[in-house]
């Protein structure tokens, strides 16, 4: 077999990406590969094949110590040629030194512990129906929120990922990031219109109770159906609350890192996306 030509992804190659997610049933949001590329643009691979995209992959610099990958996918006719894993490869040289995370199925988890990953816990996404609620407490953000949300995602996730952070709470006809603020802003959630029903994260706040208010008031403002929302293992009280509101576990992943991995805070309810953390 002649090798793959894998080089960075080009033009509306990133929506194809996507397009290929979407098939796979990963239900990306409607507006995502901007956001995406806004993260890193040079993060985005393809492998070619008798100059055909056959396979892709991203590798997203968070700055200058950490990365996550994500978007790892094949054609199924082109499956188990090697073509995936020469991917692979190529991507993960563009995370250089940086620690690198991924969310990982299970039939998979094997392949990337032989690249170095290590299990640090995991990612649960829940669906179900949930009404809106207007609250008080939760305003639009706007641009002078920016620096307060910056350190709260921070000190959320254990680093800092100012690029992709800006893309994805700038508003968006499909895509809102609202806060929460009493004496001090001390929360943030951000929704997204998918292909199938709304994705519910980041969701930032100091307790369980706090991010249900920042949920329900954004689908107050964004109501949809099914909602979706990606969950850490730590958010134990989130899984319960949303549990007794008839939400099902439909999916998970483990959370890896090749490199040491960074702390999440106790703050952290819910990811922002599975693809790029």
């Amino acid at each position: 077999m002649t090798a793959p030509l894998c080089r960075t992804a080009r033009g509306n190659e990133i929506a194809l990406m996507l397009d290929w997610a979407a098939a796979e049933g990963w239900n990306p949001g409607l507006e995502d590969a901007a956001a995406f590329v806004a993260a890193d643009p040079e993060g985005f691979f393809v492998a070619e094949v008798a100059g055909e995209v056959v396979a892709a992959i991203s590798v997203v610099h968070h700055g200058t110590d950490h990365a996550f990958l994500g978007l790892y996918l094949c054609r199924p006719d082109h499956r188990g040629r090697g073509i995936g894993y020469a991917l692979w490869q190529h991507a993960l040289d563009h995370a250089g030194d940086r620690s690198v995370g991924l969310d990982g199925v299970a039939a998979q988890q094997a392949n990337y512990a032989r690249s170095g990953f290590i299990r640090t816990g995991a990612t649960t996404r829940y669906e179900g129906r949930l009404t809106g609620t207007p609250s008080d407490l939760v305003r639009p953000m706007i641009a002078a929120d920016a620096a307060a949300v910056a350190e709260l995602d921070r000190q959320a996730n254990g680093y800092a990922r100012p690029a992709f952070l800006t893309a994805w709470t700038a508003p968006q006809p499909t895509r809102r990031s609202w806060v929460l603020e009493e004496t001090a802003l001390h929360g943030v959630v951000t929704a997204r219109r998918c292909r199938d029903g709304v994705k519910i994260g980041p969701v930032i706040a100091p307790d369980a109770d706090a991010a249900l208010v920042l949920i329900r008031a954004a689908l107050a403002q964004m109501p949809e159906e099914p909602v979706i929302i990606d969950l850490p293992e730590a958010s134990h009280d989130l899984a319960d609350a949303l549990t007794a509101l008839g939400f099902e576990a439909t999916f998970a992943t483990a959370r890896m890192w090749r490199g040491p991995a960074p702390q999440a805070g106790p703050t952290l309810q819910a990811i922002a996306t599975m693809e790029l953390g």
